[in-house]
């Protein structure tokens, strides 16, 4: 039986005869349902049709992207961090083929996956299977599984250190259980923070910004962005990598700070009068 794979978030189902009728992640104000209608596919039919491919990509010293292309569902990229000899996958695609896991494999393979959020759940289980990596996700939003695994590790708390260098923190905001993953090593030992769409960078790549759903312009309230900005203000991080390829190249901290600042004023009407 196929594990079904929604076309529009490329989260990936049980197993079963027939797709189900709803995806449970875009049925819901954070996503949406393609207005063409909710429709399926399978990791087996996308590597059949040989039209995708994923693009490794160097980004710095030991950081690499991984991009499907052509684009498919949300379109996010993951990321694969060298730290001291421990592979961290940051984030989840979709799509998986033998020309992908060879190419990881020759980067010393995937030793932990962990996740923002539930937009980026994707195949999960099929890439934590091939490398024998346990999945982090924190316990808030264990109700988003969809293909349940022994894979999975639901972690607890507001903070969880995977190995020396490397550590998640629950900021919440767009879901309940939004993580971030902080980099000490990375950027020259300044310090890198990846941030999913939980910190969106903005199209200037000075500043980021918060919402409930992006693809509905759903905001946030004022006081849960001063919490999660007061959650990274004590973080050494020069630099943003988001889930689409922005990336603020210096001064991150200061600009989740100010970008905090003028989203509250927005927020509260003081920034601007119109």
């Amino acid at each position: 039986m196929p594990n079904y794979i929604c076309t529009t978030c490329g989260v990936q189902y049980p197993q079963r005869q027939e797709a189900p009728v709803d995806c449970l992640i875009c049925n819901e104000e954070r996503q949406y349902v393609n207005p063409l209608g909710q429709s399926w596919t399978t990791l087996e039919a996308m590597q059949q049709g040989n039209s995708f491919k994923n693009e490794i990509l160097q980004e710095e010293e030991n950081l690499y992207s991984i991009t499907t292309n052509p684009e498919f569902a949300i379109g996010q990229t993951a990321f694969l961090i060298q730290n001291q000899g421990f592979n961290m996958l940051w984030d989840c695609i979709t799509y998986l083929d033998e020309k992908t896991i060879e190419k990881i494999n020759n980067l010393g393979g995937i030793q932990a996956i962990a996740l923002s959020h539930p937009h980026y759940y994707s195949t999960q289980v099929e890439w934590a299977e091939t490398f024998n990596a346990p999945i982090y996700i924190h316990e808030d939003d264990k109700e988003w599984i969809v293909r349940q695994s022994d894979k999975i590790k639901f972690w607890s708390g507001e903070s969880l250190e995977l190995t020396n260098g490397i550590t998640l923190y629950r900021l919440g905001g767009h879901f309940k259980g939004g993580a971030v993953l902080h980099w000490k090593n990375g950027d020259n030992n300044k310090g890198i923070l990846f941030t999913g769409d939980i910190m969106q960078v903005a199209a200037d790549r000075q500043w980021v910004s918060f919402m409930y759903s992006y693809p509905n312009f759903i905001p946030l309230p004022a006081s849960k962005v001063r919490e999660m900005a007061d959650k990274v203000k004590d973080l050494s991080f020069n630099r943003i990598y988001n889930a689409f390829n922005r990336v603020v190249m210096k001064n991150a901290e200061q600009a989740v700070q100010k970008s905090a600042d003028r989203y509250i004023k927005a927020i509260e009407g003081t920034l601007f009068n119109t």
